[in-house]
């Protein structure tokens, strides 16, 4: 019946049309869900068919054929789209199973292909047992705004440093300013502008993975801030270091690989945590104790 209603998805493969719908009403719980606690949300923008960047096939309507390529390459059959050459970024694991690919066209106007994987969780590590928690194989980590982290046993991580890029991406976009809108030298700067996003973005994405992986593999616990990402963003002041901060992706990177290394993950209430003394109760204004705060509130939780 809807399928009648809107011919489009009689071009898609059944169940990535499911797909796109189930997106579709996710995205609008989301902003309800942030709208009902206070963030100030948005709302869901139009778009036409021809201006679709992604399709997601779950479990069916898919082959992958490695046997027709070498070198990291493949090959992708798509239903309703056909086969298309792939080459990974990293090997598919052989104990993991395809649940999920999606096929996405980025702002650069290159296409990625994306597996969800699953596998068992035999090779994972378990997590140590909570009582044997102590804060020597422990750690708080108080997320900040002069510096990236700072942790409980005194640790300091500096910002990554992107002036250059962004150098580079203010000279990119004046670029683009100067051109017509529409044409096609306006749509070849603008992939160039594109790009240059793209890489500060993969910058700041490498450097939270590096981040994450030395503190799951160091202690046996992280504690960590829950912030309020929103109100940090709309607030005044630092907003493009906020912003390329990415707290909550950094977090998440967090809590995955704590499963992944049998690292406790923990976030903790954030209120006071800069001001007051993790000893005596004197209200300081220093990071680092900020982090031992975040350290003993995550025992105590």
């Amino acid at each position: 019946m809807w399928k009648q209603q809107w011919s489009i998805f009689g071009e898609l493969y059944s169940k990535a049309a499911q797909a796109t719908v189930t997106r579709f009403h996710h995205s609008l719980t989301v902003l309800s869900e942030l709208k009902e606690k206070g963030y100030t949300v948005g709302r869901l923008k139009r778009q036409a068919p021809s201006e679709y960047r992604s399709v997601a096939y779950s479990q069916f309507g898919f082959d992958l054929d490695e046997k027709r390529a070498h070198d990291k390459r493949a090959y992708l059959r798509f239903s309703k789209i056909g086969w298309v050459k792939i080459q990974y970024s990293r090997p598919i694991p052989d104990h993991a199973t395809i649940k999920e690919v999606t096929f996405k066209k980025e702002t650069t106007g290159e296409w990625f292909v994306s597996f969800g994987l699953e596998a068992d969780d035999e090779h994972t590590p378990e997590k140590p047992d909570v009582d044997e928690l102590d804060a020597s194989n422990s750690v708080g980590i108080d997320l900040g705004i002069l510096n990236y982290i700072h942790t409980s046993d005194g640790k300091t991580v500096d910002w990554l440093n992107l002036e250059d890029d962004y150098e580079c991406l203010r000279r990119e976009q004046r670029k683009l300013s100067r051109k017509e809108h529409g044409l096609n030298n306006w749509e070849k700067q603008r992939r160039e502008v594109a790009k240059v996003k793209r890489g500060i973005q993969r910058k700041v994405l490498d450097y939270q993975h590096k981040l994450t992986t030395w503190l799951v593999e160091e202690y046996d616990a992280v504690f960590v801030e829950d912030l309020n990402v929103a109100g940090m963003l709309q607030s005044d002041g630092n907003a493009r270091n906020k912003q390329d901060a990415a707290w909550r992706q950094f977090i998440t990177l967090l809590e995955y690989k704590g499963d992944l290394h049998g690292c406790h993950v923990v976030q903790v209430e954030t209120r006071g945590t800069t001001k007051e003394c993790a000893r005596c109760g004197v209200e300081t204004d220093r990071d680092t104790n900020a982090a031992m705060n975040v350290l003993q509130r995550g025992f105590s939780e």
